[in-house]
């Protein structure tokens, strides 16, 4: 390996951060500063988290049939630069169709570096045996949360919402620099790295349809609480403090997540984690809707915090375990249906918001379609061991 593979996890979890704690999550905590200053409704607001989604379903689309090592890197290049530029500039919008453009973008660039960066690390991470620590890599996603979330109370206070904007805009183009610098493949180690793949237990690529359909309908469930948490919080009477907070405590839940989840996964194996987690998270999801208070607004937080991006780090790993030679485009291909579930939960939950008044029909939904997606992982380890004819197959060794 040519540079320090420390330099190339720093430039991964950077990536994680540009495209994903900013370029994506950033909307939470913002939205209900535009709604107060710009004064639109939550069918609106879920309308423009939905051209992200859009943008994002695209994005990843396109990402996982890109072939060349060449062609992902400039594609990652390309794309840390939209994603810089779509962050900024939405504090220099007060068009709302200049907003949507924006947003859709961004939504396209996040995917891109997403699933290039995390086959990136991911291949270099199996090529050593180190599966398992994919989560310190997803983990730069929840320390995105928390920054945005300490600095955006700031920036609004000095410079309203655009502010806040064009600062974390120009906090992107920052870390985009460690991104472009260190985050470089590796030509070494590639035919050990297949040799250690292929040994790897893990389930069938008869399991890779299960759990691309119940990672699609687990990204139709999250994103509604991923979309209006904050919202919620200052919506309710109860809850008293800066609701930006409130999306704090998810990146703070979010961060140690990933490494908690990828350790347990080693011991459990990563079928029995991913239904575990997505189990809490239904109850993170539907806790507001049964316990009107704040300390239902935080344990919501935390749970929720605890559990999202430990599924993104259980499944893209499993996935990549499962097609180990064609880990960009089988991480792209689970991707595709995740964007397909964040394109549907936000507009459907602001419009239910708008027409009723609060988000407890929407929360109910969405907790109940990530219950099926578990539900689905069971039905597909039964499927699994048919087929191997009593064979667990569930439980994975790297």
């Amino acid at each position: 390996m040519t540079r320090h593979p420390f330099l190339l996890f720093i430039g991964g979890i950077s990536s994680q951060i540009v495209a994903m704690g900013i370029g994506r999550f950033a909307y939470t905590p913002i939205l209900p500063m535009m709604q107060n200053a710009l004064s639109f409704s939550n069918a609106l607001a879920g309308y423009l988290a939905t051209s992200n989604y859009a943008g994002y379903f695209l994005g990843a689309f396109l990402a996982g049939m890109i072939g060349s090592q060449k062609n992902r890197m400039i594609a990652l290049q390309l794309n840390l630069v939209i994603s810089v530029l779509s962050t900024f500039l939405m504090g220099l919008s007060h068009s709302y169709l200049l907003m949507f453009v924006l947003r859709f973008l961004s939504g396209v660039s996040s995917a891109f570096i997403f699933i290039i960066a995390s086959s990136l690390v991911l291949d270099e991470l199996a090529s050593r045996n180190k599966s398992s620590w994919s989560g310190f890599f997803y983990g730069g996603i929840g320390v995105g949360i928390v920054i945005s979330s300490l600095v955006i109370p700031i920036l609004n206070d000095w410079f309203q919402w655009e502010g806040a904007w064009i600062g974390l805009g120009l906090l992107s183009g920052i870390l985009a620099i460690f991104v472009w610098i260190w985050l470089k493949p590796s030509e070494e180690k590639r035919e050990k790295r297949k040799e250690q793949d292929a040994s790897t237990h893990v389930p069938s690529i008869n399991y890779l349809p299960w759990l691309i359909a119940a990672y699609g309908l687990q990204g139709l469930g999250y994103i509604v609480t991923g979309t209006f948490i904050v919202s919620i919080a200052e919506e309710t009477p109860t809850f008293s403090g800066d609701p930006t907070y409130i999306w704090m405590l998810v990146g703070l839940a979010a961060t140690p997540s990933c490494v908690i989840w990828s350790f347990l996964a080693k011991k459990q194996g990563f079928v029995r984690s991913l239904v575990i987690a997505m189990l809490l998270q239904s109850i993170g999801i539907v806790l507001p809707t049964f316990w009107d208070s704040p300390i239902s607004l935080i344990t919501s937080a935390l749970l929720y915090g605890a559990t999202f991006i430990g599924i993104v780090t259980l499944s893209t790993t499993l996935a990549g375990l499962i097609s180990p030679t064609n880990r960009n485009r089988v991480i792209g291909i689970l991707t595709t249906f995740y964007a397909i579930g964040q394109m549907i939960g936000p507009s459907i939950a602001g419009v239910l918001a708008t027409v009723t008044g609060n988000f407890h029909i929407s929360l109910i939904g969405a907790a109940g379609t990530t219950l099926l997606g578990a539900l689905l992982l069971l039905g597909g380890i039964l499927f699994e061991r048919k087929l191997n004819k009593g064979n667990s197959p569930v439980t994975s060794k790297d």
